[in-house]
C-alpha cells in the first residue's frame, strides 16, 4: 500500500529507508499534519517515489518534500527456537550489553516494536551472538 508523507529535503531519495518516530511538538499546530502524521509509529517505511511539491516545516527550517512511501519489513535478530518462518511471534529486545555487536540494531530495532505480536516474514540466517545464544536474522512485519 502506498501512502504519501512528507519528509526533509535531504533523506528525500527513492530508496531511503527509515523509522517512523511520531511527531514532534509543533507538528499538531502544522496545516500539513494530515500528511506528515498519516504513518504508524514505530514502522519502518521505503521511499518509493518523491514528488515535485515542497513545503516549509513549521516544526524545523528544513524544507520538506512529498514522498510516496510504502511499508517495509523490519530487520530483527530472534532466538532460533522461537522462529517459524511465517508464524508470529511477540517481539521481545535480548537483554544484553553489547552495543558495539554488528547484530544490535536487530536485537534492538529503533522502533517501538517490544511486546507487539509481528509475523516472521522471513528467516535469513544463522548469526552469531557474543554470549552464545543461537539467534537467526529475520524480517519482521
Amino acid at each position: 500500500m502506498v501512502l504519501i508523507t512528507l519528509i526533509s529535503e535531504i533523506s528525500a531519495k527513492e530508496g531511503f529507508e527509515f523509522y517512523y518516530a511520531g511527531p514532534m511538538d509543533g507538528c499538531r499546530e502544522c496545516k500539513l499534519k494530515s500528511v506528515c502524521l498519516n504513518l504508524e509509529k514505530g514502522s519502518r517505511y521505503r521511499i518509493s517515489a518523491i514528488r515535485e511539491q515542497t513545503h516549509d516545516c513549521i516544526e524545523t527550517e528544513d524544507k520538506v518534500k512529498v514522498v510516496e512511501v510504502e511499508k517495509v519489513a523490519t530487520p530483527a535478530a530472534l532466538q532460533k527456537k522461537n522462529v517459524i518462518e511465517g508464524g508470529m511471534i511477540t517481539f521481545q529486545e535480548i537483554d544484553c550489553d553489547m552495543p558495539c555487536c554488528a547484530n544490535w540494531f536487530r536485537c534492538h530495532p529503533p522502533s517501538e516494536i517490544a511486546g507487539i505480536k509481528l509475523k516472521v516474514e522471513s528467516v535469513e540466517g544463522d548469526t552469531e551472538c557474543p554470549y552464545g545464544e543461537n539467534m537467526v536474522l529475520v524480517k519482521l512485519v
